[in-house]
């Protein structure tokens, strides 16, 4: 059972592990250190909840390059209570693009959370999947070694793969971690590029002021920021917004957001990296009127995970998928360009 404690920093935080460091512990990083003292956990796993301000020492929140001290105590502090992390069947319908013995392509619409968690326990995709493969004896959504290859956020709609088979994850996610995936994203994103292509290279890591967004980091402020590749091409112009395609070469958290956001375009309708808000244009009733209603016609950040493409695992045959845009984002850029066609800017 969980502890819960005040702090200064925080009204209501749940312990949910705790040590003291021996008194002959010679100095060692904490995620080494942890992953060592902790039962069932990875060393990336621990880097991660550092990252995200999880792991704290006497007190304070320390990064995952912290050296352990003799009588430190440790802690690993949640923003909630920890939960039943069982993951039930619920009959959630799915857009299966493909599936064989091995994996399954999912087309993920818009507002579907990837995998419970906080404020999210249940309505998920892995509930959805655990429904549908309720007949499949040797799927278990529970284990760790089957399931989501990768992930998505839960406002991106799009392709999305999944593991039936543990020695498919595994060789899957070797794609994923070595880069030779092939993903591209259409995104709606506020102004106009000057250069028809180009390549966005920033470190990401969590913003100190706001742990639920990520920042470009120089990597010598901040070490536990990981590099992130992003490529970019203009598919049309709409004026004060542009269509693009985004290829990643590696796969941060928000990656195409926080890259997009750093060299000055926004996506359209992201509410956590200033998208809502109207970054060009004419200051007319009018136009203004015209933003809001494509912000209500796509309530979202304007992002699709469009193609998706992989040699596959068994057969070693390469893989590749093409997915239609979801309705609301094909209704935003069919609001844009008719504006366009108009002759507005």
């Amino acid at each position: 059972m969980a502890r819960q404690i005040s702090d200064n920093d925080s009204d209501e935080l749940f312990e949910r592990w705790r040590c003291e460091v021996d008194k002959g512990q010679s100095p060692l990083r904490i995620d080494k250190y942890l992953a060592e003292h902790m039962e069932g956990t990875s060393r990336n796993r621990i880097q991660s909840a550092a990252d995200a301000g999880h792991i704290w020492v006497n007190g304070k929140p320390v990064s995952s390059n912290y050296k352990v001290k003799p009588s430190d105590v440790i802690q690993i502090l949640l923003d909630h209570e920890p939960h039943d992390t069982n993951i039930e069947p619920e009959d959630i319908p799915l857009n299966i693009v493909y599936e064989d013995d091995d994996l399954i392509v999912v087309n993920k619409p818009a507002g579907l959370v990837v995998h419970p968690g906080h404020g999210n326990w249940t309505g998920t995709l892995l509930n959805a999947l655990a429904w549908y493969l309720r007949d499949n004896k040797s799927f278990d959504i529970n284990n760790p070694n089957i399931g989501l290859v990768h992930r998505i956020d839960k406002d991106t709609s799009g392709l999305l793969l999944i593991a039936k088979r543990a020695e498919a994850k595994t060789k899957l996610a070797l794609q994923f971690f070595e880069h030779t995936t092939k993903r591209t994203y259409n995104a709606l994103v506020w102004g106009r590029f000057e250069s028809a292509e180009g390549t966005i290279e920033g470190a990401l890591g969590r913003d100190n002021r706001d742990r639920t967004i990520y920042r470009v980091w120089d990597e010598q402020d901040n070490p536990n920021a990981k590099p992130a590749i992003t490529h970019y091409r203009v598919l049309e112009s709409f004026g004060y917004v542009t269509l693009v395609e985004c290829r990643l070469e590696t796969g941060r958290t928000h990656q195409i957001r926080v890259h997009m956001k750093h060299i000055g375009h926004p996506l359209f309708g992201d509410e956590k990296y200033g998208g809502c808000e109207i970054l060009r244009g004419e200051r007319t009733q009018k136009y203004r009127q015209f933003v809001e209603n494509c912000l209500s016609l796509c309530p979202r950040q304007a992002l699709h995970a469009k193609t998706l493409g992989f040699v596959h695992p068994t057969t070693g045959e390469q893989m590749f998928f093409d997915s239609e845009w979801a309705d609301d984002f094909a209704a935003l850029i069919d609001k844009w360009r008719k504006r366009s066609e108009l002759g507005a800017k």
